[in-house]
């Protein structure tokens, strides 16, 4: 998975699978699912995301690798 943020634009894209995207539903204002031809989730996309999230902090937390806290 990779979190890619783009400033210039301020939306943040959730990159969950290296599969490409072939459907796209806007879910909410601005939040738009990305899916593969099978229909699995491969990606989210969120506009301005610096009024919807808060991004100076990532925590990572129960995965398989140590506990982890970025910030901005």
């Amino acid at each position: 998975m990779r979190l890619n943020y783009y400033p210039d634009t301020d939306s943040l894209y959730i990159d969950l699978s290296s599969k490409p995207s072939t459907e796209s539903q806007e879910v909410s204002e601005g939040i738009v699912l990305d899916y593969d031809a099978d229909r699995n989730l491969v990606g989210i996309d969120i506009d301005n995301a610096s009024k919807k999230l808060e991004l100076r902090e990532l925590s990572l937390s129960k995965l398989p690798i140590e506990f982890q806290t970025i910030a901005a």
